[in-house]
């Protein structure tokens, strides 16, 4: 898998989880720009005659059910490769197969595949989560010794002044996993920049690939417009603002195609917070955020060292940039959020109904956790539980009939544990 990309969709041919596989050999099929592959396709579904010729003619060698593990990449080419994943499944389900594809999501919009649902396991892959950063940064010491700790118990400094700083690098570095593996190796942020420059240029470039030069010029007016939407007091996303005259019915099909790409993601406000949330989403009522927290800083054009040591001038974009580290840690944990805004201009950051529990979560980029926002929410939809989420050590207090969790944001990645934790359910 290439690892500037974001994302890759795997798409793995359902087996047991209960034990590990061990296969003799893989055969790696790469279908990007490979017409002579994704001709094999082209013929029939017949799966016999499909591995005979990959392995005889492509692969070399014999691909044996059982013993050959099959990699299809770039599978987002070749439509008809993944119409053929079902009759692997139904003629043959010995044969283990793992098929990756970049822009998934709007491959099968664009072409009208009909996707083998039922058929295969799907794995949606983001980019590395805070924890994970800091796992491969060679601190997982810090987390380890965190997710030890009883919910209730404050951090000790031993580990919040680390996680501190990890979390300061995190925001400039992101979880792109190329531009990590940089960081680990060299702890260089020229270095990094360099890669996140080149992922913003690939992106750029995968507009005009996959679409038509129209759709393409609106997607990347939608991406360019995305760092100074989130800036706004106000981030409600305004096609208007996005190009002069523009309006939402010109540009609401750009904005799809980066969100199927995965690239950007939406968070639909909730004006009456009534579960299930889905369905009481205002979808033309809209944030925007991008997908990995690094690649905004970059896009924005705000210097590492800006983040190292803070700038009052700073304070009004670090708390979109928080905003959008919450969001990433949020889709990477697959909860599901909106947010809460009213006529008066009361907001909470993102609210979400996991696991069937409504759960209001403020967002505060430094050691302020003063949420007027939070309180009027508590005071009117009562919720059990409520998380503030700041740099603030571990706390929590009674707003009405509503227990106050605050969270530091370096440890977000326990809100399960805390929500269970507060359910009873540990």
């Amino acid at each position: 898998m290439q690892q500037g990309n974001y994302k890759k969709r795997i798409t793995c041919k359902k087996w047991s989880r209960k034990r590990p596989l061990f296969f003799e050999n893989m055969a790696y099929f790469n279908f990007d720009g490979n017409a002579g592959l994704q001709s094999v396709f082209e013929y029939d579904f017949d799966v016999k005659r499909i591995v005979d010729e990959l392995g005889s003619i492509i692969y070399g060698d014999t691909i044996e059910p059982g013993r050959t593990l099959v990699v299809f990449d770039g599978i987002q080419d070749c439509p008809r490769a993944i119409q053929s994943l079902k009759y692997f499944c139904e003629n043959m389900p010995k044969l283990h197969i793992i098929a990756a594809g970049s822009l998934l999501g709007v491959a099968l919009r664009q072409e009208g595949v009909s996707f083998p649902v039922g058929k295969v396991d799907r794995i949606d892959m983001y980019p590395m989560s805070f924890e994970e950063f800091v796992n491969a940064d060679g601190g997982g010491k810090y987390i380890d010794g965190v997710c030890k700790l009883r919910c209730e118990r404050e951090i000790p400094e031993l580990y919040t002044v680390p996680l501190e700083k990890y979390l300061k690098n995190y925001y400039i570095v992101g979880g792109m996993p190329e531009a990590v593996q940089v960081w680990v190796d060299t702890h260089d942020y020229s270095a990094v920049e360099e890669v996140q420059d080149r992922i913003l240029r690939d992106y750029a470039d995968d507009f005009g690939k996959h679409t038509n030069a129209d759709t393409a010029n609106k997607v990347r007016l939608i991406w360019n417009a995305i760092p100074s939407q989130i800036a706004r007091d106000n981030n409600k996303f305004i096609f208007s603002h996005v190009k002069q005259g523009a309006r939402a019915k010109d540009l609401e099909d750009a904005l799809e195609w980066l969100v199927s790409a995965g690239i950007a993601y939406k968070l639909n406000m909730v004006p009456d917070p009534e579960l299930p949330l889905a369905g009481m989403a205002d979808s033309t009522y809209f944030k925007v955020y991008m997908s990995d927290v690094g690649l905004l800083r970059r896009k924005s054009n705000v210097n590492y060292r800006t983040i190292i040591d803070g700038d009052v001038s700073y304070i009004h974009f670090k708390g979109a940039l928080t905003e959008n580290y919450i969001m990433t840690q949020l889709k990477y944990m697959g909860i599901e959020s909106y947010f809460w805004r009213t006529k008066a201009d009361a907001e909470v950051d993102f609210i979400t109904d996991y696991e069937g529990i409504l759960l209001p979560i403020e967002v505060k980029s430094a050691d302020n956790t003063k949420a007027k926002s939070l309180h009027i929410f508590c005071k009117r939809y009562n919720p059990r539980m409520a998380v503030r989420t700041s740099l603030k050590n571990v706390g929590d207090n009674i707003d009405g009939d509503t227990h106050v969790w605050s969270i530091p944001l370096y440890t977000i990645f326990r809100l399960k544990e805390y929500v269970a934790h507060e359910m009873g359910w540990e």
